[in-house]
């Protein structure tokens, strides 16, 4: 396609800043909602670009690149790091004390700030709108949310269609896209139950909250084995319990910390019914004096991707990078909470995968059956991708993608 060369002519002259804005931004992590030197930096980049930059959510940034009449095409990358200490022992390692971009997140804003140039430098090969979308605080699942409560909607003209990449384990150079759930939505809840306390000698005048606990985590786990219809996808993880002090003081209560995944809204909805009534049940069974506190938190909803849009997006790629590049992605555990940005919209979309382990050293790991020990995930203080192809195909699937949309110019 006459246009995806046109705007991908000077990627190699773009590549040397592309690769000093990714390590400077490794070095530079910044927790969620508190990426205010990363803002500032793609503020200032999206500016010296030629885009309309606004500030949306608190930290999060839009850069609105209108070029004619045609689609409006909205492609997002998130800022956040997490707090893990890190330990690649890379050059450019963070220089933040406990905190590390584990996640490709400083990828994801270099790859679409390199894409945003790209496109900005050849305006005169295509037409419509591009946004260029930096989202701050997905790692809390709070960022999405920021933003559109900020006005997202009202604030942007309305896409056509929204784009997302994340950088995986995968072999360098591989992009993965999928149709439908490609990653889990997921839901955290606090369960705190009440007890009465007492000496641990005198157990029969109290109402112990630690056994009731221990009671409540083994009932939870017949919500997958026995609730759950086998082959559907559901996971529940008692993650923390924490209890009293002291070994001979019974105490007033105790607190649970769950986590539920699944790909499926309806099953959602009847494993968090379930475990509201199991831990009723538990609470009566045991006399507690009051039901138990339960309270959700860090909410992220189901990234389903729309089918039609995946399509074209997957048949540009495997044009571009060529079909032994192209995989078929695996339906990911993991979450994001990427989705509430389009559903806000009301527009459809898709995320895809992009690689970042060398290739060499993953395909030692296969031979050797050592993927899970050899190849870090994210957010491991290991997880490092390696600058290149990543980089490279990150900013190339962007600007690729977008082009499936944005109109030709004659």
């Amino acid at each position: 396609m006459r246009v995806l060369e046109d705007v991908l002519a000077g990627l190699e002259n773009e590549l040397e800043w592309v690769r000093r804005l990714y390590t400077d931004l490794h070095r530079r992590p910044e927790l969620s909602l508190e990426e205010h030197t990363t803002s500032k930096l793609v503020h200032e980049h999206l500016a010296s670009f030629g885009f309309d930059v606004i500030r949306i959510g608190g930290t999060g940034v839009v850069g609105v690149l209108a070029n004619g009449e045609g689609p409006v095409v909205l492609a997002r990358a998130d800022m956040d790091a997490l707090p893990v200490s890190e330990a690649t022992g890379l050059p450019y390692s963070s220089e933040v004390n406990g905190v590390m971009h584990a996640c490709g997140h400083d990828l994801h804003v270099a790859a679409l700030l390199g894409a945003a140039k790209l496109l900005s430098s050849a305006r005169g090969s295509w037409a419509g709108t591009y946004i260029a979308l930096f989202q701050p605080g997905e790692e809390i699942g709070a960022g999405a949310k920021a933003m559109v409560e900020d006005g997202l909607v009202a604030k942007l003209p309305k896409p056509d269609v929204a784009l997302a990449q994340h950088v995986m384990p995968l072999p360098a150079g591989i992009v993965a896209t999928a149709a439908g759930p490609v990653l889990s939505a997921g839901d955290s809840i606090k369960i705190t139950v009440h007890g009465a306390g007492a000496h641990g000698s005198m157990p029969h005048l109290s109402v112990d909250p630690v056994v009731l606990a221990a009671s409540i985590v083994l009932k939870l786990q017949t919500i997958v084995s026995r609730e759950t219809r086998p082959g559907e996808f559901a996971v529940v993880t008692v993650g923390a319990l924490n209890a009293g002090t002291k070994s001979n003081i019974i105490p007033e209560q105790a607190t649970l910390l769950l986590n539920v995944r699944t790909y499926d809204t309806t099953l959602r909805d009847r494993i968090l019914a379930s475990i509201e009534r199991i831990v009723a049940g538990e609470c009566a069974a045991s006399g507690a004096p009051r039901p138990a506190d339960i309270e959700p938190y860090d909410k992220f909803p189901l990234t389903s991707n729309d089918a039609a849009v995946t399509e074209r997006v997957t048949a540009v790629f495997t044009a571009h990078f060529g079909a032994d590049t192209v995989q078929r992605a695996a339906p990911q555990t993991a979450s994001e909470d990427f989705s509430r940005i389009p559903d806000a919209f009301g527009v459809p979309y898709t995320f895809w995968f992009v690689g970042g382990v060398d290739p060499a050293a993953y395909q030692r790991a296969v031979d050797t059956g050592t993927v899970s020990q050899d190849v870090p995930a994210n957010h491991s203080p290991r997880f490092a991708p390696v600058i290149d192809p990543t980089l490279t195909i990150g900013v190339q699937a962007q600007v690729v993608a977008a082009l499936a949309y944005l109109a030709a110019k004659e």
